[in-house]
């Protein structure tokens, strides 16, 4: 062969451009894929977009970045140092708690100032704090140390896993396994919170993800400064720079499929993109029941599409207020009286009840350029029933907003009402038909333990060869270190493909 011809590049097409597929491109590419990323948003992030309203700024997802290392190995996958790229910082505290009777407790940003508060709201518990830390570690050694990046598509794989799951009494919940080590229910409330953060009611998800106190112990918890969409303006600079190819504001119609392989994607528009492989960052639900028409879909895949049990709804206030509240932390947990019932009305009976619980975000604690001067931003997020519930979100959002900000007028920002500003708010409706969301849901698959590992959505494609998934829906699952942790599972399963010159 002549020496100036070159093998081409093998290319591959990542639909949906969230954390999860973003990760994948960057992982693809430095195995030498040409690649290119294509989403129907009109930036990329997924459900990190990045909304702004009359000089407000909010992030549209996730808020809270834990286990920062896994993006640091994005940029030195190309010999680069995320901090020449953004900005991080630690929040103080991480999180506020704050209960129905106008009780707080904060968590973080120190052992030593957790367990203050602790020893301040119940002082037998501090030891107890001590042991669920002790545990929680063994479970994240082996949960994520040792599995959260290895493939789980073989049954023997799955079943060598059961001695360490057995020891580790995955069998019980989270909120089981937090009442063994506190006694106190306003601390059993603020450590149970984290399958809420991945799509689960604590009550029902499996105790592995309580994995996730020791994960935020180990790594911190952290903040971008300009947002989390600074992270992702960081993470595009990057792809940009190692020659990925980006197309917003396209949506994929179909996963092209010849001879039992994926070959590429149809878009909406008619047009073919082919490609050597997919990587589908898109919820899995959605693609095996909608994208792969007469694809030779295996049956298991086929069950969990039409059987999976999905996670709960979200409904998304975001507003300005033409005031300050100095004294809001950055993160708060707003509980309701109820808790367990509640989850239950959620999570069971599908049912909107008129109490809630919220996840309140108040970025201008820790950036102030996310408001005008003497204003404050904020995002207030309640979880709702998805789609299945029937809810009609033109009636209940409304009526949902009016309880929400006299609730809070009424506790921990009075005078709300009379200072809110440029406000709008997202329902499962708006998941559904903004990120093809199956009914709405705000996290793929629930995380229960029939959920998770083999039994979630393979990262290889079932029944497809060239086909891969990455995303909350798949293994290991939702939140921001199990979307990027699974785009570390294609270094496993997808074979390096770097174009060399003869």
């Amino acid at each position: 062969m002549p020496r100036d011809t070159f093998t081409p590049k093998a290319t591959a097409i990542v639909a949906g451009a969230g954390f999860g597929g973003i990760a994948a491109a960057l992982r693809l590419a430095a195995r030498g894929y040409q690649v290119r990323l294509i989403d129907r948003c009109p930036r990329l992030g997924g459900r990190a977009q990045v909304f702004e309203r009359d000089g407000f700024r909010h992030d549209a997802g996730p808020t809270v970045l834990t286990a920062p290392h896994l993006f640091t190995e994005l940029f030195e996958l190309f010999g680069k140092d995320m901090a020449d790229y953004v900005d991080l910082v630690v929040p103080d505290p991480w999180y506020r708690f704050h209960y129905a009777d106008g009780e707080t407790f904060d968590y973080g940003p120190t052992e030593e100032a957790t367990e203050a508060e602790i020893a301040r709201l119940s002082p037998d518990d501090v030891a107890g704090y001590r042991r669920m830390g002790a545990w929680s570690k063994k479970i994240y050694d082996v949960g994520f140390t040792q599995l959260s990046d290895k493939p789980f598509h073989s049954v023997a794989f799955m079943a060598r896993q059961i001695p360490n799951l057995l020891r580790l009494r995955s069998y019980e919940s989270v909120w089981s396994m937090v009442s063994r080590h506190l006694k106190d229910d306003r601390l059993r409330r603020a450590f149970s919170i984290q399958p809420l953060l991945v799509g689960g009611n604590p009550f029902d998800t499996t105790s592995i993800y309580g994995m996730i106190n020791h994960l935020e112990r180990a790594h911190g918890l952290w903040f971008a400064m300009g947002g989390t969409g600074a992270l992702v303006d960081a993470l595009e600079r990057l792809m940009r720079e190692q020659g990925i190819e980006i197309d917003l504001g396209t949506t994929i119609s179909r996963i092209e499929v010849s001879d039992g392989r994926a070959t590429g994607v149809r878009l909406e528009d008619g047009r073919r993109v082919n490609a050597d492989l997919v990587v589908s960052n898109m919820d899995p639900v959605h693609v095996y029941r909608n994208l792969l028409p007469g694809a030779p879909v295996s049956r298991v895949a086929r069950m969990r599409e039409k059987a999976g049990r999905l996670s709960m709804g979200l409904f998304v206030l975001y507003f300005g207020a033409r005031k300050t509240w100095p004294g809001v932390a950055h993160h708060t947990v707003w509980f309701g009286e109820r808790y367990k019932s509640l989850l239950n009305d959620i999570f069971h009976r599908k049912h909107l009840a008129e109490d809630f619980s919220l996840y309140v975000h108040r970025p201008t604690a820790t950036d102030p350029s996310f408001a005008p001067e003497g204003c404050d931003s904020f995002y207030v997020l309640c979880p709702v029933p998805n789609l299945a519930g029937g809810q009609d979100w033109t009636v209940e959002g409304p009526r949902l907003r009016d309880r929400i900000v006299e609730a809070l007028d009424a506790s921990m920002l009075p005078g709300l009402k009379e200072t809110i500003t440029a406000e709008f708010a997202m329902t499962p409706e708006d998941f559904a038909q903004d990120y093809l969301s199956v009914d709405g849901a705000g996290f793929s698959l629930s995380p229960f333990f029939s959920q998770s590992a083999w039994f979630r959505f393979h990262n290889r494609g079932e029944g497809v060869r060239d086909l891969y998934f990455v995303g909350a829906g798949t293994h290991p699952g939702a939140g921001l270190p199990g979307v990027v942790s699974s785009a570390k599972v294609l270094d496993h399963i997808v074979p390096a493909a770097q174009g060399t010159s003869t």
